[in-house]
């Protein structure tokens, strides 16, 4: 019994051991990471901002918005951003809608991103047609002495508008009998050759009546009428000679209100302006 009293008691210890050396696991580097991706979505987004214009920033919000799967209108653009369309002409025909270049559209030709027809090659086969039309004007001159001395009177200029032909009088050539609407043989010699040169085109035309300026003593101003009455007689002479009355779009009087040289009473400033008009 006393021998069994002394044995000491046995004393079992469990430890519990915990791995990872102590540290919180790799959730922080969950985080990390997150937070570099977030910075640098933030930097990219504020380089877009500097780097980009209105209209691809238009574009890119376009695309990401979830509202406008696809916008007609913006596509992106040039430069670094740039890209197709779905509604270019080049995008059209691979995906079975639209027209092309090779198939127009019945409107002469095919409508890309802006639903505008280019009226480039328009503008420019116009000018073209402008040109030739002025050649053959100034080429009349030449043939003979009288031809010469009625040529002088005509200058041409291409506008915005179209081809001004210019028709004006000088000191010892008037254009009408005196202070009247009645045409001098001058006039409708030059009237039969702008109405000859003019079936080249197509175009409609504009007349435009301009006068000298009257002394104030006048008693009654008549320079609104009589600008109107010469543009109406400038219609009738062109229609007399083959012009087709559809093709008039407009007839104005100016009065004296656009001068051709400084002096309002000069002769110069008589003057008629036919214009053949861009389409």
């Amino acid at each position: 019994m006393s021998a069994q009293a002394n044995v000491r008691p046995i004393i079992i210890k469990r430890k519990k051991v915990v791995g990872g050396g102590g540290h919180h696991g790799g959730a922080w580097k969950v985080a990390y990471a997150d937070f570099v991706t977030a910075m640098m979505a933030f930097f990219m987004l504020m380089w877009l901002l500097n780097a980009t214009t209105e209209k691809q920033r238009k574009g890119i919000a376009d695309y990401f918005s979830p509202t406008i799967p696809i916008n007609r209108v913006s596509g992106g653009g040039d430069g670094s951003f740039g890209g197709d369309s779905v509604f270019s002409e080049v995008t059209l025909p691979q995906n079975g809608t639209g027209a092309s270049s090779q198939r127009p559209t019945e409107s002469r030709q095919a409508r890309g991103e802006t639903g505008m027809s280019d009226t480039g090659d328009a503008l420019a086969a116009q000018d073209e047609a402008f040109e030739s039309l002025e050649a053959q004007l100034i080429g009349h001159g030449g043939e003979s002495k009288v031809m010469d001395n009625e040529m002088q009177h005509i200058t041409t200029r291409l506008t915005d508008e179209g081809l001004v032909i210019e028709i004006f009088a000088l000191d010892d050539t008037p254009l009408f009998e005196g202070a009247t609407d009645e045409p001098t043989p001058l006039l409708e010699n030059l009237a039969r050759l702008i109405s000859e040169s003019t079936r080249m085109v197509e175009n409609g035309i504009a007349i435009g009546g301009h006068v000298q300026a009257q002394p104030i003593v006048v008693a009654e101003r008549s320079t609104w009428k009589l600008s109107a009455d010469r543009a109406t007689t400038m219609r009738k002479l062109l229609e007399d000679f083959g012009v087709a009355e559809a093709r008039i779009q407009r007839v104005t009087g100016h009065a004296d209100r656009e001068r051709a040289v400084a002096n309002p009473m000069a002769t110069r400033n008589n003057r008629l302006e036919i214009v053949l008009l861009r389409e």
